[in-house]
């Protein structure tokens, strides 16, 4: 199903599921790095049950949708599993976000909801998610770029 066929409740309920996701962050006090700190330091595990009960409901969800329903409600789009390959990437990509999450105290999603909440020091955190968000692409690009003048050539050079 193209985006000119999904449902016009599609956006609205992107965004409802945004402030949902952002109330509870708020809410649960996620989206201050300092209780993520904290559990990160292992003095408080509440993070722990916030994330635990999330994980509880999201398995429940996909279990139910995906036994029950063929498609998605609101895009119409098959349930199918997507494998990502376990690569030197995921590792390298799992440490940089790791290390961020640590020095700054909050994780992307937790860092716009921290904006929410008052918490205006953290666009320093978001402006480093941006650059690197930034770097990566340009990075992928050029290697990309190489990939593909080296088939060129090598092509080239074969004839």
């Amino acid at each position: 199903m193209s985006s000119a066929e999904r449902s016009p409740l599609f956006l609205p309920a992107i965004y409802v599921g945004g402030l949902v996701f952002g109330l509870g962050l708020a809410i649960s006090g996620m989206a201050r790095p300092e209780v993520v700190l904290d559990f990160l330091q292992f003095q408080d595990f509440g993070l722990l049950f916030v994330m635990g009960g999330a994980a509880v409901v999201t398995g429940i969800t996909f279990f139910v949708a995906t036994t029950f329903l063929g498609r998605a409600p609101i895009t119409g789009d098959e349930y199918k599993r997507r494998v990502k390959s376990f690569d030197r990437n995921v590792v390298i990509g799992g440490s940089i976000f790791g290390v961020g999450w640590g020095l700054s105290g909050i994780c992307p999603g937790a860092a716009y909801a921290s904006l929410g909440i008052g918490n205006y020091p953290i666009l320093w955190a978001i402006a480093g998610m941006f650059l690197g968000a930034y770097a990566q692409g340009y990075w992928r690009s050029a290697r990309s770029a190489d990939a593909t003048e080296q088939e060129a050539d090598h092509a080239t050079s074969q004839d």
